[in-house]
């Protein structure tokens, strides 16, 4: 079985002829090219495997394509203002998108603009899911960084203002990046600032496990799927690597060029503006300003609608909607919570859960009924062999002794 093949997914701001283009890793090949647009940064997002959505540089909508449809724009999702960052959770349910200081969360099933969040007092600029889904990261030019349980966003109660689980603020100056490694809620996050530093936390504790000073500002953050070590973009071009496993027990550290001669890239000559890393950590993938402004830049796991012509999505995309949910078109907004139909478009036409639970509890009944009346049957008839057997020893038994007395009883010649 071949190896799946990795690919670079990269977007600028000043492409004429696509909006978004596919390369195939090692060979550096074109693959594919999306028209109509141009992303703006860490604004760019697959969804399920099927789609790929960007939020469009300094406009009021999100562009989304079928990935084999790549000549013919799906859908643009309308927003209140123009959108500065994008990411969409990796079990397909779920968008977020920052518009100015707000997050918007939309149900992709439904289309349904479930929440939106304000707690950030600035432009929000990096958004990103844990690998499970189960929480996210937004990042701000207030020096913010909140970490978000999905499951306490989509309470039901309206009257609560839904709260981040943790708020970092010890940057003092705008997040450039966010980067959120394996683990889930136990995953580490790292953040990067225009306060030259980068900290790395963990979501389940909320603390503070490393902070690393440079000597510029720091515009991307990443790391290997290992997490041994850390990559992080320069302002004026470099890339710093800084290996993870070498600082044990160390909070706080500075980066000297000098002294990590061997730890530094270059090869930019200007900002940089995205990280990304290969999945056997053998590949760094670089994106900056030096000739057109490169806005995204990641590699990954080519999924099999983007390599084959004859896939269609499951379900089409459904109209995204611009108001919250109930409160279209000036109506009041409902009482009594939100009805969510978490994986709709994957579930089709399959069955309730309550017919579900109908039909387990009836085979549960009949194999309980089967098993009973089974090891009834199966115990008469292993009984009746056991006394079958019994005979045949008893019988046995007699003739042994039968034969043994005849032997001793024989008179001597």
């Amino acid at each position: 079985m071949a190896a799946p093949m990795e690919v670079a997914v990269c977007t600028d701001s000043a492409a004429p002829m696509w909006s978004c283009i596919v390369w195939e890793l090692h060979s550096g090949a074109n693959l594919l090219t999306y028209r109509g647009g141009q992303a703006g940064p860490r604004g760019l997002a697959l969804l399920n495997g099927e789609y790929l959505l960007a939020a469009q540089l300094g406009k009021n909508y999100i562009s989304a394509w079928e990935l084999q449809r790549k000549d013919q724009l799906q859908q643009k999702i309308m927003c209140p203002g123009p959108v500065t960052c994008l990411t969409a959770s990796p079990n397909g349910l779920y968008v977020l998108a920052g518009v100015a200081e707000s997050i918007h969360l939309w149900e992709v099933s439904t289309g349904n603009l479930l929440v939106i969040l304000s707690r950030h007092y600035q432009d929000v600029s990096c958004l990103q899911f844990t690998g499970d889904s189960s929480h996210f990261i937004s990042g701000g030019k207030d020096c913010l960084v909140l970490v978000w349980s999905l499951c306490s966003v989509l309470q039901a109660d309206p009257s609560r203002i839904p709260a981040p689980r943790h708020v970092w603020s010890h940057h003092t100056l705008p997040i450039t990046d966010l980067h959120c490694g394996f683990g889930g809620p136990l995953a580490r996050v790292a953040t990067s600032s225009l306060d030259q530093t980068v900290k790395l936390w963990e979501v389940s504790s909320g603390e503070l496990l490393l902070s690393v000073l440079f000597d510029v500002s720091i515009m991307a953050v990443t790391m290997d799927l290992a997490e041994h070590h850390m990559f992080c973009g320069g302002s004026e071009g470099s890339i710093f690597q800084v290996d993870l496993f070498t600082w044990p027990g160390q909070r706080e550290r500075s980066f000297h060029p000098e002294q990590d001669a061997g730890k530094v890239f270059k090869g930019h000559r200007n900002q940089v503006t995205c990280l990304s890393v290969s999945t056997d950590g053998s590949v760094l993938l670089s994106g900056s300003h030096d000739e057109t402004p490169v806005t995204n830049a990641t590699i990954l796991l080519a999924p099999v609608s983007m390599l084959s012509s004859d896939f269609r999505p499951s379900l089409p995309l459904p109209h995204f909607n611009k108001h919250l949910l109930g409160a279209e078109h000036g109506d009041e907004p409902r009482h009594g919570g939100l009805t969510l139909r978490l994986g709709l478009h994957q579930q089709g036409s399959e069955p309730s859960y309550l017919d579900r639970t109908e039909q387990l509890q009836a085979v549960l009944c009949s194999t309980m009924e089967k098993s009973v009346l089974g090891g009834q049957d199966q115990l008469r008839v292993r009984v009746t062999e056991l006394e079958d057997e019994v005979r045949n020893l008893r019988k046995i038994n007699r003739d042994l002794f039968d034969f043994s007395t005849r032997f001793i009883t024989r008179p001597a010649k």
